[in-house]
């Protein structure tokens, strides 16, 4: 086959001219009449008589659905194959109305031209047939064909083979296959000229519908026609057909070509059968370079570095090993893998044979620096690159991104345009995703412009990656309107859309647009999952929550972690931890992520030694703990106080280097604080080389917990000056500190600061706060036209703090009527009815008290016991009320007899209107004597606290009485004394309280 398409030298025959400045006017006259249509006169081209007219105008002679694949060879055709995706061949493109006519014979009369010998002209037109082919240059190849047709050439085999092959290449699939209709014999060389076109335009289904009609006319297959057909088997992932050339091979005894190994070899690759491609691979009698490569290319694709690697080393010639094109194959190879070590070796064989200066080599090396994770390494062989195509641009940008260095991809993109190169759709989707996070909206916005400039807005990846970035960064409409545009949506685009639904306030939303994608028929993906999970998560919505779980497990994902992490945490952040539990204990594999959402879960339901056991469980699986599982690690050790633990944590954090980390500093500090140790949260806030605005609101809150509301407003002031805008959380602490001080015009101020001056709308919870504020100063007046004008409907929390405060300052009238709102509201919560209940016996009114108290038992409300505990020696030690239980109660009651009698004597005196009893004096104090809070602090006097400092934590608040007591007791002992009670701490020091008697 390959003779016949070797050429002869050139001959100065009648064309030359045509290639000349100035053509003779005859030969222009003939090429302009032939390509415009100009009716030609017989007098100059044809005797008039004895020429049979060919019209090569668009026709088709055969159907177009592709051929069923069966175990023995069929060469018909199968109607079931994907009509839509084939289309017939004079539908590839539109059709052209050029019409050539073609002499059947020649007439007796010839020119000077014509004279020369007619066998060397037609070998002449083959070869500027092949020049213009290997050049594209459709027209001027036309205008050879026209002088053809005018000359009365008649065309032999190889000149009507170059003809077919000419437009074949040049992409004019439809004049090529007219050319080769004309043909009166047609071998299994223009057979394969035809076929070989249909395939290098990627048109892979029609051409085995061609080798299937050639196979009817009884042509016998080369193996040139073979490897060609097995080509369009690769372009099409025509896996069966391409089984059926492979037994053909054999059958015809041409399986050792080494074109049909490599494109066997191909085809296997690419339909995933690596076994196979191997096997005829090692069924070949000689292995060239191609059939090397072919294997090497085959791995690579399938990402499968590691056989990659050993095919390289098994190679022997160090010619064939060394070459360009192979070097780039096992980059692309070590790239899927990763494997950095393994290409700084192949780079360095590179340097050694010289390939790094091949353009080729460098954009592989581009492409496996970047794959490998070291954009450095990436970048320094960009930059030895002089004119770097649009795919090294892409992937250098897109290294970048992915390394972080998100500016530094902006930069080189501006660089790239520049220098006039054009982007697609690759760069501009990677430079979405930078704009995206790095969260600047108007950048990502001039990207967007870009694509629209470039005509690739509605590309489906740039697409799906502008919705991400919108529906990311809160433009939310901007984000419908791409999306509603799009005209084919696939699983990615509504993911994208859901991305963008996942707040409180949205998220209710992203609901709603799950059941239509349901609806539309799109089958969730993981990543649909895990978003949809999110919003749910949000919304607190446990019954949607319930039926995403079902279709997780029908779509088989309930054992893939990621989507276990997120079922996880939306059942966690619900409270159904024993969901959370049975799906924990069902997945195949626990990483980091799950052990930290569940430690997580238990700590934000204030289960903090749950979180603590899993925490070393953890550890004792051999995962290592990141930022995220010792924060909120931390989180439960705040949520039960155990500062033993706390300190653990803070020296494994200190050991990971972890504990600069800002989670884990803002989760330390509040640990601190929450146990009782504000100076230690103090020092570690004051030691941090940088805050942020969680820092400064941990400390604050810190501040406010323990009664030093001035250090919380000079933190505030100090945060402002800063630089730092203070958010919702600030103002609770804030609101709080005032509070606790009686600042009641600051605290004023400060609220109304908030939308006046930050733009924060306030929140149900810092109108509770206000509450509070007016309600220690006794300010009902302030209070009713509060709740009154308030834009937000009161919620419990509200009336909470109305009726706290209406216990403290006796008023019955307004407190009776914020219980009758809680009733309504919250009737099942006992603490509402204890308030009221004792606001009655504040008065003397014991038959309301009576009343109260049946109330709650008609309804089996049942009052929470009020509980201490103290830790020594990281035991924890819980007194109830009227405790008679403790092992060492006897030496208990002994100290608190020795402290009785001390305290009287620096002037204490039982105040028994804190027992809201209708008995005896003398049984109230004997009440008082033995609260749950002076339990614990007898059982720590006569026991090594660690630090002098006695630590006693509360579940109601602390009563006044024993705060009187402590401060006494406090004076007596050189020991400080810290209570937390339900709202705040208590230090008591030489006696005096941190709060100054006004909590």
């Amino acid at each position: 086959m390959t003779s016949r398409f070797l050429f002869t030298d050139v001959m100065g025959c009648d064309f030359v001219s045509m290639q000349m400045r100035s053509p003779t006017r005859i030969v222009v006259q003939g090429i302009l009449s032939t390509l415009c249509g100009v009716q030609r006169r017989c007098s100059t081209f044809y005797p008039t008589k004895n020429h049979l007219l060919y019209s090569l105008g668009v026709r088709s002679s055969f159907s177009t659905p592709a051929l069923a694949t069966t175990k023995e060879p069929n060469w018909g055709f199968d109607s079931g194959r994907n009509p839509e995706k084939v289309r017939p061949w004079h539908e590839l493109k539109e059709a052209q109305s050029c019409h050539l006519q073609v002499p059947a014979d020649r007439g007796t009369e010839r020119s000077g031209l014509e004279s020369v010998n007619e066998k060397n002209r037609l070998k002449w037109y083959s070869k500027m047939l092949r020049d213009c082919a290997a050049g594209m240059r459709l027209n001027e190849g036309k205008m050879i064909h026209g002088c053809i047709i005018r000359n009365g050439s008649e065309p032999d085999l190889h000149l009507w083979v170059s003809l077919i092959n000419f437009y074949a290449k040049c992409g004019a699939l439809d004049f090529s296959r007219n050319v080769f209709e004309l043909m009166s014999m047609k071998d299994v060389v223009s057979w394969t000229a035809l076929i070989s076109g249909f395939v290098a335009q990627g048109h892979g289904m029609e051409s085995i519908e061609l080798f299937c009609q050639m196979r009817r006319e009884d042509v016998r297959p080369n193996e040139f026609t073979l490897a060609t057909v097995l080509k369009g088997c690769s372009v099409s992932l025509d896996l069966n057909f391409g089984k059926q050339i492979h037994a053909e091979a054999v059958k015809i005894g041409v399986l050792s070509d080494v074109y049909i190994g490599s494109s066997l070899i191909e085809l296997y690759s690419k339909s995933g059968e690596m076994e196979y491609a191997d096997g005829v691979f090692c069924m070949m009698p000689e292995k060239n370079n191609v059939l090397w490569n072919a294997l090497l290319n085959g791995y690579a694709q399938v990402g499968n570095g590691k056989a990659v690697l050993r095919l390289f080393n098994e190679m022997e010639d160090p010619e064939m090993r060394f070459s360009n094109y192979t070097l780039s194959i096992v980059l692309k190879g070590i790239a899927s893998l990763g494997a950095f070590t393994a290409g700084q070796g192949v780079h360095s064989i590179a340097i050694k044979v010289g390939g790094e200066t091949d353009d080729f080599v460098r954009c592989s090396l581009v492409n496996m620096y970047s794959k490998c994770g070291v954009a450095n390494y990436a970048l320094k062989v960009f930059k030895t690159m002089e004119n770097p195509d649009i795919v090294t641009w892409s992937s250098i940008i897109c290294a970048l991104d992915q390394e972080g260095l998100k500016e530094e991809a902006a930069k080189l993109f501006h660089r790239m345009m520049r220098s006039g190169m054009r982007p697609n759709e690759f760069t501009l989707s990677t430079l979405v995703s930078a704009a995206t996070d790095l969260g600047d909206l108007r950048y990502g916005q001039s990207v967007h412009a870009c694509a629209c400039k470039f005509g690739l807005e509605f590309d489906h990846l740039v697409s799906n990656a502008l919705i991400a970035m919108y529906m990311k960064l809160g433009s939310i409409y901007d984000g419908y309107r791409i999306f509603n545009k799009m005209t084919n949506w696939d699983v990615i685009s509504w993911n994208a859309l859901l991305s963008g639904f996942h707040d409180d306030e949205t998220s209710d939303r992203g609901t709603r647009i799950f059941q239509q994608m349901l609806t539309d028929g799109f089958t969730p993906n993981m990543y649909t999952f895990i978003s949809i999970l999110r919003s749910c998560s949000s919304l607190l919505n446990i019954e949607f929550g319930k039926q995403v779980h079902s279709h997780i497990i029908k779509n088989k994902f309930v054992r893939d972690g990621y989507v276990g992490t997120a079922l996880i945490d939306m059942y966690a952040k619900c409270g159904c931890m024993e969901d959370v539990e049975a799906i924990f204990s069902r997945l195949k594999e626990k990483d980091v992520f799950a052990w930290t959402v569940i430690i997580s879960g238990y700590a934000q339901t204030n289960q903090g030694e749950k979180a603590a056991r899993l925490f070393n469980q953890m550890r004792r699986e051999g995962v290592i703990p990141n930022e995220f599982t010792l924060a909120s690690s931390l989180r439960g050790c705040s949520a039960i106080a155990s500062l033993e633990n706390g300190r653990q944590l803070h020296s494994l954090a200190i050991k990971a280097g972890q504990s600069t980390d800002m989670f884990v500093s803002s989760a330390l500090i509040d640990m601190y604080a929450k146990c009782g140790y504000i100076d230690d949260a103090e020092a570690l806030f004051n030691g941090m080389q940088s805050n942020d605005t969680v820092l400064w609101n941990t400390i604050i809150c810190g501040y406010s917990q323990h009664g030093e509301g001035d250090k919380a407003l000079k933190a505030f002031r100090q945060m402002i000056n800063e630089g730092f805008l203070p958010d919702g959380v600030t103002f609770l602490g804030i609101l709080s500190a005032c509070s606790h001080m009686g600042l009641v015009e600051e605290g004023k101020n400060h609220f109304y600061s908030m939308s006046e001056s930050y733009g924060i709308t306030p929140s149900i919870e810092h109108y509770a706060c206000l509450v509070d504020v007016l309600g220690r100063a006794g300010k009902f007046d302030e209070i009713e036209r509060l709740i009154e004008n308030m834009e937000i409907t009161p919620n419990a929390l509200i009336w909470e703090n109305v009726l706290g405060a209406c216990k403290v300052h006796g008023n019955v009238e307004l407190g009776e009527r914020a219980a009758e709102k809680l009733f309504q509201i919250d009737p099942e919560t006992d603490s509402n009815y204890i308030l009221l209940s004792n606001i009655y016996a504040s008065k003397g009114r014991w038959n309301d008290v009576s009343r109260v108290r049946k109330s709650m038992s008609s309804q089996g409300i049942k009052k929470e016991p009020g509980c201490s505990w103290v830790e020594i020696d990281t035991q924890i030690h819980v007194f109830l009320s009227q405790d008679s239980s403790h092992p060492r109660l006897l030496d208990i009651h002994r100290k608190m007899e020795e402290l009785r009698e001390r305290v009287s004597e620096v002037g204490y005196i039982p105040n028994t209107k804190y027992v809201p009893h209708n008995v005896t004096e003398k049984e109230k104090r004997e009440n008082l004597f033995n609260h749950s809070e002076r339990l614990a602090l007898g059982f720590a006097l006569i026991s090594k606290v660690n630090g002098g400092r006695i630590r006693i934590f509360k579940n109601l608040r602390i009563c006044g009485d024993c705060h009187e007591f402590i401060k006494c007791v406090s004076s007596t002992v050189d020991r400080e004394i810290v209570v937390r009670d339900a709202s705040r701490f208590h230090h008591f020091r030489n006696g005096f309280c941190s709060c100054k008697d006004y909590w």
